[in-house]
């Protein structure tokens, strides 16, 4: 997710009527019209309002605001935009808007650039306007609105009435995708809600309010990616989600293939860092980082659990999971899923022993409701046996018991589950679920479960 290491242009929307002229088309324009002469709309270029110093260049002083989520972008002395996020270079306001817009709503088709994009806080369709009125004051109004009422109406939605206080609220409480693991939640008894039922967004609704899942089809759409998910990557993850009372949270690391369109999820990176612990966190996440590179993987995800709850998100875990997806998609140049799993391990109405796993994405709340929560959705996963149990996988297993041994909210392996069952049997029973193909594998996981006893 590094910026690439030297910018890269983008031009994108170049379909679109105020597409910035090349500086020779720019140059000849003005100077066979000069401002005696009407220049068209799409003549009034960034390059234009720089030269006449109705804008300035400087860090951060372009932004867009959509559907709750904010672009910061450097306005550069040829008129280009640099994205602060990644680093990348757009050669007209259109050009980022879509880019922009495309991370959060893949559906959107044009990016409306000249009314998305603001310059100090004030849209850039202003400015072009005061450009007009100074230096052709005769010039027909229509210049500048032609093809733009669509786009400001359609950004007056997106942008004018976002709620912002709501949102800024709402992100102290939850992750950004660098701070996974770093916020406490509450793990209590709570009643999902169906998504129709939310409306807009409540500064005074409980952010751990958890939500249904929908199908893809319900809201007739096609999920837009395939899923495969290795089995040793549950069984990791289900392992680590069992051994504390509290919540835990972690990554996953595979690959994404562009032409088949689909996302392979082949390691789990547990974060041996307790959730408040926001001093040990940064080292606990380069140490996947490097892992991750060390063995030629992405990040495509993450987990966490809700340790006696539904494995069902809450409205803080759609949040982040929006977040995770448009990190994720800002980290390319192409569109790449990330996958949210939520796993459930000591919920008294999961079906037998073995824990609920839920996959996981966000859809966007449709443009004409800009405040409200994006849309869970259940992603449908194929789960892939693994031949054997990694090297890898065992020791970190070991490393998990070893962390979590003094724990005080340890497991109490010994106690019972149910009235025949002991939790450490729940355990084994729920990680058999996720066997590899070889049976070899239940005398090696004896070792970790001895492990387990040996901590009380």
């Amino acid at each position: 997710m590094e910026p690439p290491s030297s910018p890269q242009v983008v031009e994108e929307g170049a379909d679109e009527e105020d597409e910035e002229l090349s500086g020779a088309e720019d140059a000849d324009l003005r100077s066979s019209s000069g401002r005696g002469s009407l220049l068209t709309r799409r003549g009034i270029t960034l390059r234009v309002l720089l030269k006449d110093g109705l804008v300035e260049p400087g860090d951060g002083v372009l932004s867009i605001h959509y559907l709750g989520k904010k672009f910061v972008g450097d306005l550069l002395n040829d008129g280009k935009i640099r994205w602060v996020e990644t680093g990348q270079i757009f050669n007209s306001p259109s050009a980022w808007a879509t880019h922009c817009k495309r991370l959060v709503n893949p559906a959107k088709k044009s990016g409306c650039g000249w009314a998305s994009v603001r310059y100090r806080g004030q849209k850039l369709v202003q400015y072009k306007t005061t450009w007009l009125h100074k230096y052709q004051p005769s010039a027909d109004m229509s210049l500048i609105s032609e093809g733009e009422d669509d786009e400001m109406g359609d950004d007056d939605e997106e942008e004018g009435k976002t709620t912002i206080p709501v949102e800024d609220k709402n992100k102290k409480s939850k992750p950004e995708l660098h701070e996974i693991g770093l916020t406490q939640r509450r793990d209590r008894e709570r009643i999902p809600v169906r998504y129709c039922t939310l409306g807009t967004r409540d500064a005074a609704r409980d952010p751990h309010t958890l939500v249904e899942l929908s199908a893809f089809s319900a809201i007739n759409r096609f999920q837009p990616f395939n899923v495969a998910v290795s089995s040793n990557v549950l069984l990791l993850m289900d392992f680590h989600c069992h051994l504390t009372s509290s919540e835990v949270v972690g990554y996953l690391g595979g690959r994404w293939d562009t032409n088949t369109q689909l996302l392979t999820v082949l390691r789990a990176f547990p974060c041996r860092t307790r959730l408040a612990d926001k001093d040990a966190a940064p080292a606990v996440e380069e140490e996947i980082c490097q892992n991750l590179f060390m063995r030629g993987l992405s990040l495509v995800g993450w987990y966490h659990s809700h340790p006696r709850g539904p494995a069902l998100p809450s409205l803080q875990d759609i949040d982040s999971q929006m977040d995770h997806q448009l990190r994720l998609q800002g980290s390319s140049n192409g569109f790449q899923p990330c996958l949210g799993i939520i796993c459930g391990p000591y919920y008294h109405g999961n079906q037998g022993v073995a824990s609920t796993i839920t996959p996981f994405w966000v859809v966007p709340p449709p443009e004409q409701r800009p405040n409200d929560h994006g849309i869970p959705v259940a992603v449908e996963v194929t789960y892939v046996q693994d031949n054997f149990l990694t090297t890898d996988v065992l020791n970190e297993m070991m490393l998990l018991v070893e962390f979590y041994r003094s724990a005080p909210d340890l497991v109490q392996f010994s106690q019972m589950w149910s009235p025949n069952t002991s939790i450490l049997d729940k355990i084994k029973a729920s990680l058999s679920g996720h066997a590899p193909k070889d049976q070899a594998y239940a005398q090696i996981l004896e070792h970790v479960y001895n492990q387990l006893r040996n901590t009380q």
